[in-house]
């Protein structure tokens, strides 16, 4: 059994999903939203997402771990301030020990709803169905279980064979 540890990072929202995968079946193991104080310096922002994603790392033990990509939007600003936050979110995966894996929204979106043009809602509503025992989770946490379970379906077949 394989554990992946999903994150969807933000400055203000960093969801995060663990699913198990034994084979071809999904399990929901946890989730939840870090949310860094944003009235703290950037620096200090960054260094609590890191801290706690840390955090999660070790309560819930993931082999691997998926993280979605930087939407590049109108504002260069607001691409450049996700862009810190996934870069502090892929450097303290990595420094923990898990290989990560970059999936583009569209490519989440795709692997969970069949479209790459789904809204939240429907990437919401579509993992409650895929892991019944997540419940209602937020928009963020979907996401983040959402790129978890891309990282499932897109995993190589011989590094399957090789962990399972």
């Amino acid at each position: 059994m394989i554990r992946i540890l999903g994150v969807d990072p933000g400055l203000r929202h960093t969801g995060w999903g663990v699913i198990a995968m034994d084979g071809p079946r999904l399990t929901w193991i946890a989730h939840g939203v870090i949310k860094p104080d944003t009235t703290a310096d950037m620096a200090d922002r960054l260094a609590e997402l890191c801290e706690k994603l840390r955090a999660v790392v070790e309560a819930h033990a993931p082999n691997e771990a998926a993280v979605e990509e930087t939407f590049v939007n109108i504002n260069p600003r607001s691409t450049l301030l996700l862009g810190q936050a996934r870069g502090a979110a892929m450097a303290t995966l990595a420094g923990a020990g898990l290989k990560v894996a970059e999936f583009a929204a569209t490519k989440v979106k795709q692997s969970v709803v069949g479209t790459g043009a789904a809204d939240k809602t429907q990437v919401a509503f579509m993992v409650r169905r895929l892991l019944p025992k997540a419940g209602e989770v937020t928009a963020d946490a979907a996401d983040a279980l959402a790129v978890a379970i891309c990282g499932a379906h897109h995993r190589p077949i011989a590094h399957q064979r090789l962990k399972a």
